[in-house]
């Protein structure tokens, strides 16, 4: 079966259990009435479902291909991508001054979501430009941004993320690239770059490349990394493209997924590149681009997930053995289990795309503090639960599952790395653990006193289920408070498990808000998450709670080494 867009699903969860409404009752977003947001999300179905999804198949059977220093799409990818350029869906989110049209992050997310489900490869296209144009908007000079945002935001050019080398990938501050200046403004970039998306293609006449140099006076480590606008053709006196810079794209790697989108090993040989911000100031602008880029990692797990669910219920009601499997008991729990993550892991990613609209919105640092929490916990989850999904997949459809004829074992080839993109599901942990706890907690607790006060007001509807989420907050929070009193290494140690049951927590609650205003199947679900899930938040802080010792301790040899 093929993809169809969720979008009713999407709707409810907008309506009802995310706090879209506010986000509209803003001057900023005042625009985002529920007519234009039920208009916008209508027309993205359709394109995702009509025009995107055939691409999935072909562009894992067709991959990208490097000849003679270009690489090409594959077969459909030019009509698929300039639907979602002409559509005007690259700058849903942003600037309405350079040609964006201003909307919430919430809506851009859920359309996202979509556009990933139907094919993560061609999304990861316009995902990279949104993440440039949010850094563009909010560092570069009005040189740069009159004449690079207009044409991104269009969709005309595409942009990347540069930071990964050989030597240096987590570890952004040992990274070589350099930046010597020119004497006219500009920069000469030289350096190599590893696991670029969509460092090159055809889609587009040009690609412009953020990247990561250190420039001569740049100290060691992150704090002396600049960030640099690098564009494969120079553009004239016009802004259109010109000469070709000094970029070249070696190679593409050879994956298990997501074939279609061309992962380039890029060098730089004295590249001409402008400045973005200020010098030695690169990690703060790369960090818009990556926490943007989190945020929609998140929601790709989501839409990976949700196609592969679509496709896996799809088989199971129409495969017979002993009867339709789908009335199987272990076959309705896996599924059961599966739609009910889907719909918490969507929650917490809309979630926290509209605290970072009411930050936007009204400046408050309450909605800032929030979205920053939210954001490893949406990319964590939201990525686990798009691997977890896809492979309860490939076991729905049995021995035809390890058949790539079926395709579902492609969605589980595809997501698995979105678990490590923009830094790996454990680095999530630890950011949260660590950066997000710098506040003594504070606003984990903010959260998670919302969760127990919304339990109390929802409780008379739905009165078991709201008694256990609001234990199961409580829980948290001690934990909490227990966590940030702990050293690094301890934190550190228990960082997943944390962030796994925070994530279930919330799941828990927005289940909790769908079933107090759904029908008779929004409340079965949250009984199945709550009866099913929930539960393994105890077990996830009874991991937390053993800390580094028993791990520190266990000699290399027990690991297979010596």
């Amino acid at each position: 079966m093929s993809y169809r867009a969720p979008v009713e699903e999407i709707r409810f969860t907008l309506n009802h259990v995310v706090p879209m409404d506010r986000v509209a009752a803003t001057e900023r977003f005042a625009e985002a009435a529920p007519e234009l947001v039920d208009a916008i999300l209508t027309e993205a179905g359709r394109m995702t479902t009509e025009i995107i999804a055939p691409l999935n198949r072909v562009g894992d059977e067709n991959p990208a291909r490097l000849e003679n220093g270009v690489v090409r799409a594959s077969p459909g990818f030019d009509k698929g991508y300039r639907a979602i350029a002409d559509g005007g869906w690259v700058g849903l989110a942003a600037s309405p001054e350079h040609g964006g049209a201003g909307l919430p992050q919430v809506l851009n997310m859920a359309v996202n979501e979509m556009i990933a489900g139907a094919c993560l490869a061609l999304q990861l296209n316009p995902l990279l430009t949104q993440g440039q144009i949010e850094a563009l908007e909010h560092f570069a000079s009005d040189e740069l941004k009159s004449l690079y945002l207009p044409k991104l935001i269009s969709g005309e050019w595409s942009g990347t993320m540069q930071l990964t080398e050989p030597q240096a990938g987590s570890d952004v501050g040992a990274l070589t690239t350099r930046a010597e200046p020119n004497g006219d403004g500009s920069y000469a970039i030289t350096g190599q770059k590893i696991f670029i998306t969509w460092g090159d293609s055809d889609l587009t006449p040009n690609i412009c490349h953020a990247v990561l140099a250190r420039l001569p006076d740049g100290p060691k480590g992150t704090k002396g990394i600049s960030l640099f606008m690098v564009p494969k053709l120079l553009p004239d006196a016009d802004g259109n493209p010109g000469a070709a810079n000094n970029v070249r794209v070696v190679s593409l790697e050879h994956k298990m997924g997501i074939h279609a989108s061309p992962t380039c090993v890029m060098s730089y040989e004295g590249a001409q590149g402008w400045l973005i911000g200020e010098p030695h100031g690169g990690m703060t602008a790369m960090f818009t681009m990556m926490n943007n880029a989190r945020l929609g990692v998140g929601m790709q797990g989501v839409g990976v997930a949700e196609a592969a669910l679509q496709a896996a219920a799809a088989y199971a009601a129409e495969r017979v053995q002993f009867g339709p499997i789908i009335r199987h008991p272990d076959v309705r729990r896996m599924l059961a289990t599966a739609r009910a993550e889907i719909f918490a892991a969507r929650a917490i990613g809309l979630a926290c795309a509209a605290s970072i609209d009411m930050a936007r919105a009204t400046g408050d640092a309450d909605h800032a503090a929030r979205a920053a929490l939210l954001t490893p916990i949406a990319k964590a989850y939201g990525t686990d639960v798009g691997s977890r999904v896809a492979d309860i997949g490939v076991q729905v459809h049995g021995g035809m599952g390890y058949i790539e004829e079926t395709g579902a074992a492609q969605f589980l080839r595809d997501v698995r790395i979105t678990r490590i993109y923009e830094g790996t599901n454990g680095i999530q942990a630890m950011d949260l653990v660590g950066r997000k706890m710098m506040d003594g907690g504070a606003a984990a607790q903010a959260l998670l006193d919302e969760v127990m006060d919304e339990a109390r007001k929802i409780g008379g509807s739905v009165p078991d289920h709201a008694e256990r989420i609001w234990n199961a907050a409580e829980t948290l929070a001690d934990a909490t408070q227990r966590l940030t009193e702990r050293d690094t290494e301890d934190r550190f140690a228990g960082a997943v498990p944390y962030l796994r049951a925070f994530a279930r927590v919330l799941g828990g609650y927005y289940h909790l808000r769908a079933a107090s205003a759904g029908d008779d199947a929004r409340r079965t679900l949250c009984r199945i998450y709550v009866d099913r899930i929930l539960p393994q938040v105890d077990a996830d802080l009874a991991e937390l709670e053993l800390g580094f010792a028993d791990l520190r301790d266990l000699p290399d040899a027990a690991l297979g080494l010596g």
